[in-house]
């Protein structure tokens, strides 16, 4: 027996004991010794011995595809598709994780993250039965919305910043200021939509139209995604149009099923996993190097750039990084 068990065994037994069965002892405990790659898990919130699992995923940041350090609007954490993607493996892989809950604080992203991560949680939701909510916290707008479309069900803290149902495409051209210094721009392209959207170049008529175009079809795609998962959601027209609404109002409109907190999620996962009556272990997976240590703790790595003294210029950076990110599911203001 491990030193550490054997130390902590006469709390889990006064636990097992003593205590009602839907009350968590708030003993950290990492019973489960589980890993993938560099992920473990580890018990925050744990019920009596051998209770089923719920696990607690954290989606943090904006959502983009690609390698740490790769861009800004990935920052300089984990790729948030490959740690969502290995998070939710490690949830099918156990048989003791009865349910998922997914807490988004996520302003959202690309389109092209935000779909394989909306993609992944479906096809987990598929091939294990698994039941899983998904729980709007601070800000889950945009991406981080369509996110939570793919759950079973979804919970909004009240004051949520949500919506943004939309695309943007941001473009940027500096070909005018560059002619105020003197400088000029000549781009040899294979044809002449090929340095549309430069910004060493002119947008043309014809090339804002060709975005247009582009830009209407992930919006159709998005609000056509809402309406298959949110079918009896009211107030379709301002829902869709890119605004921001709270928590609470889209609870009220059918965006959500329910206003609550991140025990209401739980609650709600253990509904629907038919653990009511039963007492259940919370669990969260990190870095092996950055263990959590409770429900409420930050995910390892998140928002590391708004912590630092230059906060307010990585946003501006990563606005600025908007340009060459292509089509987003983003709400600006939530960059972080």
């Amino acid at each position: 027996m491990r030193p550490r068990l054997r130390l902590l065994l006469p709390l889990l037994l006064l636990n097992l004991l003593l205590l009602p069965g839907c009350i968590p002892s708030q003993v950290v405990v990492d019973l489960s010794g589980g890993r993938t790659g560099s992920i473990q898990t580890r018990v925050v919130d744990d019920g009596r011995w051998n209770s089923p699992k719920l696990a607690l995923i954290d989606v943090t940041g904006t959502l983009a595809d690609g390698a740490p350090g790769a861009g800004l609007l990935n920052g300089a954490g984990p790729n948030p598709v490959a740690r969502f993607d290995a998070e939710l493996s490690m949830a099918a892989a156990d048989p003791a994780v009865a349910a998922v809950v997914v807490r988004i604080n996520s302003p959202g992203g690309t389109v092209t993250a935000s779909e394989l991560m909306a993609d992944r949680l479906t096809r987990f939701r598929r091939t294990t039965g698994k039941p899983v909510v998904a729980h709007l916290g601070a800000v889950a707008t945009s991406g981080g919305y369509l996110l939570a479309t793919a759950a079973d069900g979804i919970t909004a803290e009240p004051t949520a910043v949500t919506g943004s149902i939309g695309v943007i495409f941001q473009t940027v051209s500096a070909a005018e200021a560059l002619g105020r210094w003197g400088i000029s721009t000549d781009a040899i392209t294979s044809g002449p939509n090929k340095d549309a959207g430069s910004p060493l170049s002119t947008l043309q008529p014809a090339q804002r139209e060709t975005f247009e175009a582009l830009v209407a079809e992930y919006a159709d795609r998005f609000k056509r995604r809402v309406r298959a998962a949110r079918p009896e959601a009211t107030h379709a027209e301002e829902a869709t149009d890119g605004r921001v609404f709270t928590g609470a109002t889209a609870a009220a409109w059918g965006y959500a099923d329910a206003a609550g907190g991140i025990a209401d999620a739980l609650a709600e996962a253990r509904r629907r996993a038919g653990l009511a009556r039963r007492s259940v272990d919370v669990v969260r997976y990190h870095p092996a190097s950055a263990p959590v240590r409770g429900v409420l703790a930050a995910q390892p790595g998140a928002s590391a750039a708004a912590a630092k003294p230059g906060a307010a210029l990585a946003r501006l950076e990563a606005a600025a990084a908007l340009v060459s990110a292509g089509p987003c599911y983003l709400w600006l203001p939530g960059v972080d």
